[in-house]
């Protein structure tokens, strides 16, 4: 499992950004983006790979942590699963205690076991809160054996016509525990949450239902009055939006943008895959006023890492503060709209492809689409294309306006 003892307890106190750190031997320790710790044990089994919490830190040590997974190998190597017997000796424990296992229960057994595979914090939150504000009442108490179709349609049936979204994750949620709960010997029989062939016909189709959410986006036409307000603003968290409109780029990739990321001389952003929504590198073409604003912050900022940092020391700005600059600005609209004002420009007054769009906005584009466009000229298009939206936000009349509406892209 490679050499143990990586970490030393003064960097298991100190280490703060999110990530997996190894200690070696299948020790790892996890610090999700709000600071929290918390040990993992991962091995392998009959080749499949295994996620066993071991408690958070700092009420697990360092030493107990390396002792708990040292426990954990021995188990392994005399051909034990140390999650199979946790698991087993839990279900005696709740089997003498001859207590009901409660929904409740389930579902945080559910979100703890996969809380390790989430690579996104929020998730689990996510979750937590779905359950707790529309399935805890209802049948949280519930022994989990005694769910029926009956609870799951009191759940969803009252808010599903105006809720559509948000229900049909919640009820997949409960799909997945109640499986897990089978699973675990917990109930038997069919899952009362299932759609496919049961569920749907209770409910109204979602397709029919579904009421497509836009982003409040800014007409393109208001983006040069906007940037040249925008511009009037203080703080990192405006040159934060500034460039996130330059780049269409959503807010997370900007807040967490690095100097590493950056090649100044080549005018290129490059998003590491773990960083982007579709988990694939991406790389951004820098006009020449997304990189006059970085070298305003390479003499306004003081972290080395950091392109727009927060309050905090080495923390990047928080969700919230790109936000709270357009509420000072008075304008009701969302930073990702700002993605949707780049695409009206890009599909109704340039001569850019749909596609070509696309891949700036890191959307998903068809392979075979994708790979004409993958040739050597792609990055310079849409380089022209980037510098193009610039420009456009750059103007300052309608007349000028008028004579931007058909930019010229190279054959």
């Amino acid at each position: 499992m490679g050499r143990a003892h990586k970490l030393s307890p003064l960097q298991v106190k100190n280490l703060s950004k999110a990530g997996r750190y190894g200690d070696g031997a299948g020790l790892m320790l996890n610090v999700t983006t709000g600071g929290s710790k918390s040990w993992i044990f991962r091995y392998m089994i009959s080749g499949r790979d295994h996620w066993m919490g071991l408690g958070p830190y700092p009420d697990v040590g360092l030493a107990e942590a390396r002792e708990l997974a040292t426990e954990n190998r021995k188990k392994i190597r005399n051909g034990i699963d140390p999650l199979e017997e946790r698991e087993s000796r839990a279900a005696e424990d709740r089997a003498n205690s001859a207590k009901a296992v409660t929904f409740d229960w389930c579902a945080q057994q559910y979100i703890e076991a996969h809380r390790p595979t989430w690579s996104n914090p929020k998730h689990a939150e996510q979750w937590a809160s779905t359950l707790r504000t529309y399935a805890a009442p209802i049948i949280g108490k519930l022994d989990v054996s005694r769910i029926e179709t009956s609870h799951i349609m009191k759940i969803l049936e009252p808010e599903w016509l105006t809720k559509t979204e948000t229900l049909s994750r919640l009820r997949g949620r409960i799909e997945r525990i109640l499986d897990w709960a089978t699973v675990r010997k917990y109930r038997t029989g069919e899952n009362p949450a299932r759609l496919k062939g049961h569920l749907e016909a209770l409910l109204p189709p979602r397709s029919r239902l579904k009421v497509e959410k836009h982003f409040t986006a800014l007409p393109y036409a208001e983006m040069a009055p906007f940037m040249t307000d925008l511009r009037k603003q203080e703080g990192i968290a405006a040159k934060a939006c500034e460039f996130a409109i330059l780049t269409a780029a959503r807010s997370g990739e900007v807040r967490g943008a690095t100097w590493s990321e950056i090649d100044m001389d080549a005018a290129l952003w490059t998003i590491p895959a773990e960083r982007m929504k579709a988990a694939r590198e991406h790389r951004v073409t820098l006009s020449k006023e997304a990189l006059s604003l970085l070298r305003t912050m390479q003499e306004l900022s003081t972290d080395p890492q950091l392109i727009f940092p927060g309050r905090d020391a080495g923390r990047p700005l928080s969700d919230m503060s790109l936000t709270a600059v357009l509420k000072r600005m008075k304008r009701p609209v969302t930073m990702h709209g700002f993605r949707s004002s780049f695409r009206d420009w890009a599909a109704e007054i340039s001569n850019y492809p749909k596609e070509m769009a696309d891949m700036a906005l890191a959307h998903k584009v068809a392979d075979k689409v994708e790979a004409a466009y993958r040739r050597g000229d792609m990055v310079q298009k849409r380089r022209a294309m980037m510098q193009d939206w610039a420009d456009y936000c750059e103007v300052k009349d309608a007349e000028e306006n008028e004579a931007q509406e058909e930019p010229q892209i190279a054959e």
